[in-house]
């Protein structure tokens, strides 16, 4: 797209987005991802039913009056979006494009990071890692990484998620917590590298996905295209036994993902094209809200 155009699509998403993280996500993020722990506020006197671990000696004996030591939570966190930009993400039948659902996720988390003075970082890939982007603050830093999220082009079209997050757990030492948007539609097993990014740092999946790939309409004769492999065969919807193998291996598919991400206790949700991804997020967030 031009200048132009691409700057008006990154004017409407940040005014939709920032709106969204200012008046419907702002207290629903801060309570879902918590801080990295508590840090050192102030002293006051000891009052009674304090812990005695937190007396500060240092100040009690300056004053001859026992002193207590304060702590309030260490709200600034890094966030990292793991952007899945494989070709499958183009499709497009029912609803907006995938690409378009993800692009306004990561927005709208971005707007929602920096509203809690968070850090937010940004991996892209495909069946390689196509480029990073360190973790930052700033309404100038959450531009640019809107403007790569929709005019970035990707060198490859395939889908390899675990390289993805060993890429991630290399590149971020620290704890952090990290968003994974996908569409999960890949052949390579990735639960190996799950289990060491969810131990390591607090992982959620997001799963954008078009319900035409979940399954085929009854339209008689089809040719479809694999976006990834450019692999093309024609196929008759008309058969049911057609429409029922693939609607089976795509529920085996999803059973696949969804055991890995439990055993691993990682959170997850799944965002339709055609449905409200806002009110998916909002419930993402309230049931980890209350753990």
């Amino acid at each position: 797209m031009d200048a132009n155009e691409l700057l008006r699509k990154v004017r409407k998403i940040e005014i939709k987005t920032r709106g969204l993280s200012q008046n419907i996500f702002a207290g629903e993020y801060h309570s879902a991802f918590k801080g990295r722990g508590m840090i050192f506020s102030e002293v006051r006197e000891y009052q009674y039913g304090d812990d005695i671990r937190d007396i500060d000696w240092n100040v009690t004996a300056r004053h001859n009056r026992l002193y207590v030591k304060v702590y309030e939570e260490e709200r600034e966190m890094t966030v990292m979006l793991l952007v899945d930009l494989s070709a499958s993400r183009l499709f497009g039948a029912v609803g907006q494009e995938k690409r378009e659902i993800m692009a306004e996720i990561a927005a709208t988390l971005s707007f929602s990071a920096i509203q809690n003075n968070d850090k937010i970082g940004v991996v892209f890939f495909t069946d390689k890692i196509e480029k990073f982007i360190p973790p930052k603050k700033g309404k100038k830093h959450i531009l640019f990484i809107i403007r790569e999220l929709l005019n970035f082009e990707p060198q490859n079209k395939g889908t390899d998620i675990g390289n993805a997050l060993r890429f991630f757990t290399d590149a971020l030492k620290k704890r952090c917590t990290a968003f994974l948007l996908s569409d999960f539609i890949s052949e390579k097993d990735f639960s190996k590298e799950l289990s060491i990014a969810g131990n390591r740092h607090d992982l959620i999946a997001i799963q954008v996905f078009d319900k035409r790939d979940s399954q085929l309409p009854d339209v008689g004769f089809m040719r479809v295209v694999d976006l990834e492999t450019g692999n093309d065969r024609w196929i008759d919807t008309s058969s049911k036994s057609v429409r029922n193998s693939y609607g089976k291996w795509w529920y085996e598919c999803q059973q696949k993902n969804q055991a890995a991400l439990n055993r691993y206790r990682i959170d997850y949700a799944s965002v339709p094209t055609d449905e409200d991804y806002v009110k998916v997020l909002m419930g993402l967030f309230k049931r980890r809200g209350v753990k």
